[in-house]
Parts: structure tokens; C-alpha cells; sequence
């Protein structure tokens, strides 16, 4: 059993905001503009709602861009921005989450069986301008994993596209061809439990000054790196890296707590470690690194 917790949702590299985190606990999750038009995804940045003051995804950015290298789409900016589809990914109504980056999150995705917890996390900032960090705000339980190479014959590339219809990577897919056809796609299809916390995300991260280094960085919480037994994924958090957790589900969803009715309480993570026996596995042992 392991857990992988996944970098997502909306930044300064796509969006050019972050979701907020308010004084009451609430939070948002806003998922990335979609790359391409050419989806059947029919939320927009105008339609995705801000839960806390009437706004909408596209009143928190006045310009993105899509696919930011040469020959992509150009800029959408003013009125087109709230047409422009999001890459719902993960879908925590439909519980499924697809990948394709390389750098680590491909190979442990891939790795993942029936029982197994995604973990996600996101960029959160408050509004009174506090720093911003990485916050875990929700999970899935793993049903089922499939993985689009491409290599794979036609015929079961399109029977997993339509196994995974609600998949954002499907939804850009066309006739039977991904986005990104060069790249190797990973689908997770969740169960409950699993879904979005209400409110209380768990920070993860740090922003220091570590030894040797000029600048402070994102890094992982030292609390969470050897209380949650991470084993791969190093600990800069600058740019989203996956981490496989050497947890069992169980463990996971005790350390986290609830999905719906949570506190403050439940947010801090040194309390909920208190119970968690001490582990003989270091953090970061790639050599156990289920790929």
C-alpha cells in the first residue's frame, strides 16, 4: 500500500494567481486552463465559482496563456477569458485524475493499485497578502489505473479514453488521438472515500533559506517528510514534484482526518502525528521507490 500526494491546480505559471485561503478555513480550488479549445470540457474560467464572494476563476487573472511555447495558442485575454475551458484535473465530483508529466509522476502513478490513496495539493494564498505555500486539500482512493503510451494500439487506446470519458485528457482527446500523442498518459480512476476537504487544508510546505543556498525556496514541512515516511520526491516543493508516501491508506486518511465537518484541529499536522509510531524507513529512499 503507498500513497502519492500530486502537485495540481492553478498558479503563477498558468493562471498567473492562485486559488485563496480564507480566515474561516475555506479555501479554492481552481483547476488550470485548459491547453487547447478543442475540448469538450464545457466549464470555463467564467463559470468556475469562487465559493466566498460572488467572483468567478476569470476575475482572478487578466491574461493566460494556454500553451506557453512556440507555435502554441496566442494570449486570451479581456472578454475571451471567460470562455476559455479549464483542464478539470483532477475532477473531484468524478474522482479521476490523469497525467503525463515525467518527472516522477508518471512512473509512481503508474505504480499504484486498488486501495491506494492520490493525494492532492495545490498553491493556496490568503488574502491579506501572507505568504503563499503548498496545501494538501483533498484525496482519492485508488479503483482503478490505466496508462496510454504511444505505442498502444489503437483499439485500446480508444476503449480507455471512453473508460474515462470524465477525464479532462480524455475530453481534449480527438478521434481516438490524445493532446499530447508523443506523451505517456496515466489514468486514475478514484472511490470513496475520497473527494475535496471542505475547509482547514494541511500546509505542506516551508519557505526558507536552507544551507548553502542565496534565496529561500518552497521546501517540504520536515514534520510532514518524516511523519508522513516520504520516500521519493526530494524536499524542494518549488516545482510541484510527486512524493510517494510509505503509508498505508488507513494511515493516511487517520493523519489527514475527515473530508466534510473538519477544524481547525485537523489542519495542524504535528498534533496528528503524535499517534503515528515511529518509522524505521528513512525519507527519501529511492531505493524503495516503487517504479
Amino acid at each position: 500500500m503507498t500513497v502519492v500526494l500530486a502537485g495540481v491546480g492553478a498558479d503563477s505559471t498558468n493562471l498567473g494567481a492562485l486559488g485563496p485561503l480564507y480566515d474561516d478555513g475555506r479555501f479554492e480550488y481552481v483547476p488550470i486552463p485548459e491547453k487547447t479549445a478543442e475540448t469538450t470540457e464545457s466549464t470555463t474560467l467564467g463559470d468556475w465559482s469562487l465559493s466566498a464572494d460572488g467572483r468567478v476563476a476569470a476575475d482572478l487573472t487578466t491574461r493566460i496563456e494556454p500553451q506557453p511555447v512556440r507555435g502554441g495558442v496566442d494570449a486570451v485575454s479581456g472578454s475571451e477569458l471567460e470562455s476559455w475551458p479549464l483542464h478539470h484535473d483532477p475532477n473531484f465530483e468524478a474522482l479521476t485524475y490523469g497525467e503525463h508529466r515525467t518527472s516522477g509522476y508518471v512512473s509512481r502513478l503508474q505504480s499504484l493499485e486498488d486501495g491506494d490513496v492520490v493525494g492532492f495539493y495545490v498553491g493556496l494564498r490568503r488574502p491579506d497578502g501572507d505568504r503563499a505555500h503548498r496545501y494538501l486539500i483533498g484525496y482519492a482512493t485508488v479503483d482503478r489505473v490505466d496508462v496510454v503510451t504511444p505505442d498502444t494500439p489503437r483499439a485500446e487506446r480508444e476503449a480507455i479514453l471512453e473508460r474515462h470519458a470524465e477525464n479532462a485528457h480524455a475530453k481534449r482527446a480527438r478521434d481516438g488521438t490524445l493532446y499530447l500523442e508523443e506523451k505517456t498518459v496515466v489514468f486514475v480512476d478514484g472511490r470513496e472515500p475520497g473527494g475535496l476537504f471542505d475547509r482547514h487544508p494541511i500546509r505542506l510546505s516551508e519557505y526558507e533559506v536552507k544551507p548553502g543556498n542565496v534565496r529561500a525556496q518552497y521546501y517540504l514541512r520536515e514534520s510532514i517528510e518524516a511523519g508522513w515516511n516520504v520516500r521519493a520526491g526530494g524536499s524542494n516543493m518549488m516545482y510541484k514534484p510527486a512524493y510517494r508516501c510509505g503509508l498505508s491508506a488507513e494511515e493516511f486518511r487517520s493523519l489527514v482526518g475527515p473530508l466534510r465537518g473538519r477544524s481547525a484541529t485537523d489542519a495542524d499536522v504535528e498534533s496528528g502525528l503524535e499517534s503515528v509510531p515511529e518509522r524505521s524507513v528513512s525519507c527519501n529512499d529511492t531505493s524503495k521507490d516503487r517504479q
